[in-house]
């Protein structure tokens, strides 16, 4: 949250916008409407500024502090005199503590305070990143299963036109039953296949609502992710000392050293200074003047200094100091497995997106061969060296490989940005959203760490991510462009006469 230098990331999304179609929606535009209104990032901001409150909180009890009391008596059954039981009595009180010492508790519990808002602010920027690696996959998951979706759409399509076409050269006795057969088994297997893509594509779509907050229109291609590392070893490297989370729980670690302190603090002494004014009023129950000097009214003003020296409390602070060590052993051991975390996060994700950089290229030579494959077998079928069954498969094969290629786009984009987002180059500054001002909690930060005011209440709370619930229930259309390779017959035969009366083969 503290880097204000944009990357070339922020460059390459803007480029994006810029050369998309109007009518488009861009990945930079998802990403600045999940930015703003995604609940997940908008209940950690509330968190942390839930946090940032315990500053000023630690603060006060080193603060002096002011108080006042009253009291109106009236004693119906009296014993003795009435100087010590008077008919009727109204006391007011007073008082004012300023505290001198606290065995140090009051300053290391702010030290701990104000390490835990920096480790807030870094989780927070943790939870923008993690937001902004699910929206990628949401957004590359609707293109994908939008293309195997169009993919199974024309393979069907395609099917079934080479269904009718058998039947009709089956009618005329120019194919068997086998073929007819072959062709029926293939549009059943792809129309189950097409049911299957479709709802996999309504669930990403209800995703993406999920994250985003609206239904996705026509996604617009993803730019190319700049500054990607050339090996594992140096995206290690920068997570290492860029990954916010990370740098959260060293912040974390160092918050319990404070808080061992203040617990070994509950051992020592305290010292304080009050200051006390009363006044004391018998309501005229001392029947007149006494004429001993004691009137119907009286005040009295004191100054005192209080210390408190703890002798035994039942092993209260040795549990207490206890209690914080083994936070503190937690907190080390987190910062370990944090460590393991970035480091199998950076190493893994480097890993899927190389493996998915060569399975694009070996994906884009096999759909070239198989295109090459198709039309060839479709052309030596018209002249009778190839059978239907032969076309079928051809197809299929040209079909699982452009699926795979698809796939393939959607690993390697996606484990890119979580490559980045783990080494801590994925967050809003690093984007360049266009959603106004973006939101640094050091704002709110400064805004209350210095407040002392018992009446400084802020806004009543109001929900700011929006219900999804208007939002239309997610369908499987596709509207993109057709493959024309595969929007055509597979069978590629001459036209024959087909004969109503011919007889069965």
């Amino acid at each position: 949250m503290t880097r204000v230098i944009p990357t070339t990331l922020a460059l390459a999304l803007t480029l994006a916008v810029t050369a998309a179609p109007a009518e488009a929606e861009t990945l930079r535009e998802a990403l600045a409407r999940a930015y703003q209104e995604n609940p997940t990032i908008t209940g950690s901001r509330a968190q942390q500024r839930a946090v940032d409150e315990n500053v000023p909180i630690a603060r006060s009890a080193g603060r002096p502090s002011l108080s006042t009391n009253g009291s109106a008596t009236e004693n119906f059954v009296r014993s003795g005199n009435s100087f010590t039981t008077p008919e009727k009595l109204a006391r007011a009180q007073l008082s004012l503590n300023v505290p001198f010492y606290s065995g140090g508790a009051v300053r290391n519990s702010v030290r701990a305070a104000e390490t835990r808002v920096e480790a807030g602010q870094l989780g927070l920027r943790g939870t923008e990143a993690s937001l902004f690696t699910e929206v990628v996959a949401a957004y590359n998951d609707v293109i994908r299963d939008e293309a195997i979706v169009g993919l199974n759409t024309q393979n069907v399509r395609v099917l079934e036109t080479n269904l009718q076409a058998s039947r009709d050269r089956f009618q005329v006795g120019d194919l068997t039953r086998t073929d007819v057969a072959q062709s029926e088994a293939r549009l059943s297997l792809a129309r189950a296949q097409l049911q299957r893509v479709q709802a996999t594509l309504i669930g990403s779509r209800e995703n993406y609502v999920r994250l985003v907050g609206s239904a996705p229109g026509l996604l617009e291609t993803p730019p190319p992710l700049p500054n990607l590392p050339q090996s594992a070893d140096g995206a290690v490297e920068v997570a290492l000392r860029d990954n916010p989370n990370l740098l959260a729980a060293l912040k974390q670690r160092d918050a319990t050293a404070f808080d061992i302190r203040v617990a070994k603090a509950g051992r020592l002494p305290t010292l304080g200074a009050g200051l006390t004014g009363g006044y004391v009023n018998y309501l005229g129950s001392l029947g007149g003047d006494t004429g001993l000097g004691v009137g119907q009214t009286g005040t009295t003003l004191g100054v005192g200094l209080n210390v408190t020296l703890p002798l035994f409390q039942g092993g209260r602070p040795a549990a207490q100091v206890r209690q914080a060590q083994a936070n503190r052993a937690l907190a080390l051991e987190n910062v370990t497995a944090a460590e393991r975390q970035v480091i199998s996060s950076s190493r893994s994700a480097y890993a899927v997106w190389q493996s998915s950089l060569q399975v694009i290229n070996s994906s884009e030579q096999a759909v070239a061969a198989n295109r090459l494959s198709l039309e060839g077998v479709r052309a030596e079928n018209s002249v009778g060296n190839r059978t239907i069954l032969d076309i079928l498969n051809a197809e299929q094969e040209l079909l699982n490989s452009q699926v795979t290629l698809v796939t393939a786009r959607r690993d390697a984009y996606v484990a890119g940005f979580a490559l980045l987002a783990a080494m801590g180059q994925a967050e809003a500054q690093d984007l360049g959203l266009d959603a106004g001002p973006l939101y640094n909690p050091a704002d709110n930060y400064r805004d209350v760490r210095g407040r002392f005011s018992d009446f400084g209440d802020g806004p009543a709370p109001v929900p700011i991510a929006p219900s999804t619930a208007n939002v239309p229930p997610q369908d499987a259309a596709v509207t993109r462009p057709l493959d024309p390779l595969l929007d055509s017959k597979v069978d590629r035969s001459p036209a024959l006469t087909t004969g109503e009366n011919a007889p069965n083969r």
